[in-house]
């Protein structure tokens, strides 16, 4: 096959990229930036934003399959721009899927599009949208979920889309690094009760569900994978905060001690967030509720619908993923 992957250069998307080429697929990127590295590997680079409609248009010429992972994460920003990137970025892919006979579109979507600031304990994808949204981001990926999967359509174009959670790893350029930075200046604290479960993913299972996703909906006439969305993860819930203290352990840092009750963390966010809304204060602030939520309640999701419908398995296990980036640290 020949599959377009838009941000082809990010964390995720690089390594789909890695994955698709080690099995001889022929590769076609979309990116924001230039990448040799990719380009010396084989991929047909197409340098441009997903929010030109044009240039996706093109980027999505002569190609059987789009993995769009390309998108505006976060948790702080002007919804005009996570709208624009995650929203109608999408729809951009959809549109050029559909203009250029493309059969097969993967979305790499987010657990938090199911998240309203409870609890969701071994929660499957029956649980419903919320009705209030946190932030930005978990909205609008929403709605280009929604939007992909209401694409579907039998024998000409098949979606569907996945829900990786924590995408962690060798090379990560987010979650670790910013855990590390939190706890060496002493700004990382327990929030709750320090109990709560979370699901967290390998990019190597991360990307290797993708591809599972490309194959299942090459099957020409109606796959079972076809127009649902799948949760991604490891496959075995964790600590959280026992989680990050060996995350940090690796790094050589010190897990924090220090605690803060959920209340007062909801509400410490919720005082940021106005005060930095009123004096339109672009950089983030150091607590949101959205924040406070994910470090103190239960995020836990039950993949048995991505194993049997896209046929997923774990193959990098947490004690693996943490080992080799003891070894690249040592």
């Amino acid at each position: 096959m020949k599959v377009l992957v838009t941000g082809c250069g990010g964390f995720l998307g690089s390594n789909i990229v890695q994955q698709l080429l080690r099995r001889g697929d022929q590769v076609k990127g979309l990116g924001r930036s230039d990448y040799p590295e990719l380009q010396r590997a084989g991929v047909d680079l197409v340098q441009g934003d997903v929010r030109n409609a044009a240039i996706v248009q093109q980027a999505c010429q002569g190609v059987d399959a789009v993995i769009h992972t390309a998108a505006k994460a976060g948790i702080w920003g002007p919804w005009k721009t996570y709208h624009e990137i995650n929203t109608v970025g999408t729809e951009n892919v959809i549109a050029g899927c559909r203009k250029a006979g493309v059969k097969v579109l993967v979305y790499t979507s987010s657990p938090s599009v199911t998240f309203d600031g409870e609890d969701q304990t071994d929660v499957d994808e029956s649980v419903p949208y919320p009705q209030h949204w946190l932030c930005a981001y978990p909205q609008t990926k929403a709605l280009g979920e929604q939007a992909v999967l209401a694409a579907h359509q039998p024998g000409d174009l098949h979606t569907a889309a996945l829900r990786p959670h924590l995408i962690w790893g060798l090379g990560d350029p987010h979650l670790f690094p910013r855990l590390v930075a939190r706890a060496k200046s002493g700004r990382l604290r327990i929030v709750g009760d320090g109990n709560n479960m979370i699901d967290t993913v390998h990019v190597t299972n991360a990307a290797a569900a993708h591809l599972n996703a490309l194959d299942q909906l090459t099957q020409w006439d109606d796959p079972d994978a076809g127009g649902k969305a799948f949760f991604i993860t490891q496959g075995k819930p964790v600590n959280c905060w026992e989680w990050i203290a060996k995350v940090l352990e690796v790094h050589g840092v010190t897990p924090p001690t220090k605690r803060i009750g959920f209340e007062s963390a909801w509400k410490a966010g919720a005082a940021f967030e106005k005060f930095y809304k009123l004096f339109r204060i672009k950089s983030e602030p150091p607590m949101t509720r959205f924040v406070a939520a994910q470090l103190a309640k239960d995020h836990s999701f039950d993949i048995s619908a991505a194993r049997k419908l896209l046929r997923y398995q774990p193959t990098v296990s947490d004690e693996e993923g943490l080992l080799e980036i003891a070894k690249s640290l040592a």
